[in-house]
């Protein structure tokens, strides 16, 4: 790992520091080393508590583990990092990667649904998983009970990526670590938590928009109205991406999330072909990762009376970034500077929908 590698690993270790602070950091200071530095006075100026800043000890010992766990890093901005998901602005800074990274640069679909779904709905996953396969796509999913697990095992042998929500040598749930390690041995396992991570409520909605990203599309073959599914389906669409869905009776509940997404939009699938129909439109240019990852503003330095312009306009309710931008009369990288140094101190919490507001 180079110096500039634990500097990326360090700093989005740290304390108060997420994929969207942290690519703020870089453009402002040119570096994760040079923004590692900076961390202690853009917190205090920030008026918060004292920052916990990861130690090279902790992310040295992390990185053992990874290496333990036959894994390694993938981070934002190196020249194999998926393109499609660098676009997100959220997009991860550090997975641990085990298995064919290669696969990578083939069209991923993502194929995602209930967990207790029905027996007719795990064979059509399955199908059409395989259908996918044989057209050399790579079907994504979360290596969750019901669809997901119906997905990777039907394109196991033709490619498969499964993106955990736990640590890269945590299986679970329990009964598919078998299924796990074919993925890893056979496809591509990732994961964003560090090594040892237990899988919690928080962590899954991290998990899915890696699953979005990496997708062209996204297929949600069961889902009730307010699952786990229909959030990724979610995050497909904001990220630009299709949103696929498969019909289902009016009378099964696992079935009213597709049909939902159908009648706002997603275009209904029944098979492979309708698939690779839905994407094709999708096959236009995508930037390499490191265009991606470098198509951000360029960040600005802030002077106080820019900084107080932007504090007096916040509150605790969550307001649009853009509106303190037009209320401030400030560039867009100076408010956001801003933001980034009260995010640092603790002060102010980003909300959905890039809106931020004080604690």
């Amino acid at each position: 790992m180079t110096l500039e590698q634990l500097a990326k690993l360090r700093l989005v270790r740290s304390e108060r520091v997420g994929p969207i602070t942290f690519r703020q950091l870089v453009a402002r200071f040119g570096s994760a080393t040079a923004a590692l530095s900076a961390l202690p006075d853009l917190a205090r100026r920030g008026g918060g508590a004292p920052l916990r800043i990861a130690s090279e000890a902790e992310v040295t010992t992390e990185a053992r583990a990874v290496e333990r766990a036959g894994a390694r890093y993938l981070f934002a901005g190196d020249a194999d990092f998926p393109p499609l998901l660098a676009e997100l602005d959220n997009a991860p800074v550090a997975m641990t990667v085990r298995g064919h990274c290669e696969i990578l640069t083939r069209p991923c679909i993502a194929i995602v649904g209930a967990r207790n779904a029905s027996a007719a709905a795990c064979r059509f996953a399955r199908e059409l998983a395989l259908g996918l396969a044989d057209r050399d796509c790579v079907v994504v999913s979360g290596l969750a009970r019901g669809i997901d697990t119906a997905a990777h095992q039907g394109s196991l042998r033709g490619g498969t990526i499964g993106v955990i929500a736990s640590g890269i040598d945590i299986a679970f749930p329990r009964e598919n670590a078998d299924l796990q390690e074919a993925v890893a041995t056979d496809g591509l396992l990732i994961a964003e938590q560090p090594p040892g991570t237990e899988p919690l409520a928080r962590h899954f909605p991290y998990r899915n928009r890696i699953i979005a990203g990496l997708g062209v599309g996204t297929v949600v073959v069961e889902a009730a109205p307010k699952s786990g599914s229909l959030i990724t389906a979610r995050l497909a669409n904001e990220a630009g991406r299709e949103v696929m869905a498969v019909p289902g009776s009016p009378l099964d509940p696992r079935a009213q999330g597709c049909n939902l997404l159908i009648r706002e939009g997603a275009t209904l699938i029944q098979n492979a072909d309708d698939v690779l129909e839905a994407i094709s439109a999708m096959s236009g240019h995508v930037r390499s990762a490191r265009e991606a990852y470098e198509a951000m503003p360029v960040a600005m330095d802030v002077d106080d009376a820019a900084f107080d312009a932007v504090c007096s306009l916040m509150s605790h309710t969550p307001v649009a970034i853009d509106e303190l931008v037009r209320q401030s009369g400030l560039p867009s990288p100076v408010v956001a500077a801003a933001l980034l140094d009260l995010e640092l101190a603790g002060t102010v919490i980003r909300h959905a929908g890039s809106r931020v507001a004080l604690r």
